[in-house]
């Protein structure tokens, strides 16, 4: 997902969208959802920190020129600086760094299901802290998540395998996100999207560098051609392409598309991940899916209005 963005949906108009539109945002899910077993792949060769930060790099370089080319104004000024470092704290390196340390514990189809509670953290910490309105839609969201984590934490408790301290990696990530999210929502920003994702991109992978070298080993730097591939996948299609596609697509979306791209992700996550590393969701997973999937539905798509 993008960094730095509120989730889809919040605030966007309600127009219809065009038929290429269309297929960019279906070609973005798609992107966004097999990247969660492509991440799983590059962590049976490299440690999470390093493939995190070594991804994030190349993805904003490779922004930073193309978005300089097309003439967007690529340097922050003054206080703006403060907007880069504090919303990129939560926005892009909590979520990115929790995220890959779940990954690293996970399935990355169970990963990607946790990570999308994300939405529904994010209104229940505006009832919480802001004083909006817990709606009934609200509540029912928050029992479908507790409903969903409970059952991954008790297939993960009870496998031989099982690695529940995932599951705290992936709900810290979403939390994260869920907190950048609302502070995003209330920032006054004086400069470009697209400059203060590069810029969060930068700074965050820079702390990634720092993390990695002082708490895992130098790789070897040694790897197969499918795992370069991967690598590449990672930094010029999850933060490049999507990126790009993204930009274009955030301000018309209406509500009840992107909520449905949303729900989405974390099903194509599932799906592909038997495809690329050979796992195989249980009963546990598609329920908890189902869980999830109707609680971003509850929070994100609009209610339907009713007939004077």
């Amino acid at each position: 997902m993008p960094p730095g963005h509120q989730s889809p949906g919040g605030g966007v108009s309600s127009a219809h969208i065009s038929r290429r539109q269309l297929w960019a945002l279906v070609a973005l899910t798609l992107m966004w959802g097999t990247n969660w077993p492509m991440m799983k792949y590059s962590l049976r060769e490299l440690s999470p920190l390093y493939f995190r930060a070594l991804t994030m790099t190349g993805g904003a370089l490779w922004l930073f020129v193309y978005y300089r080319a097309r003439g967007v104004s690529m340097w922050p000024q003054g206080d703006q600086w403060r907007s880069v470092v504090t919303l990129g704290l939560p926005n892009v390196l909590g979520w990115h760094t929790l995220a890959i340390l779940g990954v690293k514990e996970l399935a990355s189809g169970r990963a990607a299901i946790l990570g999308f509670t994300m939405p529904i953290w994010t209104v229940l910490l505006g009832v919480l802290f802001f004083g909006e309105k817990l709606t009934r839609r609200v509540g029912l969201a928050v029992v479908a998540v507790a409903l969903a984590i409970g059952l991954l934490t008790f297939n993960e408790l009870t496998a031989l395998t099982g690695r529940p301290l995932g599951i705290v990696w992936m709900e810290g990530a979403a939390l994260s996100w869920a907190i950048g999210t609302l502070m995003m929502r209330r920032a006054h920003l004086s400069l470009p999207m697209e400059t203060l994702t590069v810029w969060m991109l930068i700074l965050a992978s820079a702390c990634l560098w720092l993390f990695a070298a002082l708490l895992e080993p130098w790789p070897s730097w040694q790897f197969t051609a499918p795992m370069w591939g991967s690598l590449a996948y990672g930094a010029l299609i999850n933060y490049g392409f999507a990126q790009i596609i993204w930009f274009g697509l955030a301000r018309h979306l209406p509500p009840a598309t992107s909520a449905m791209s949303i729900m989405a992700i974390p099903l194509i996550g599932t799906a592909s991940a038997t495809l690329i590393v050979g796992e195989v969701p249980g009963w546990q997973d598609f329920a908890a899916m189902l869980c999830v999937m109707g609680a971003i539905a509850a929070v994100l798509l609009p209610p339907r209005k009713r007939l004077a």
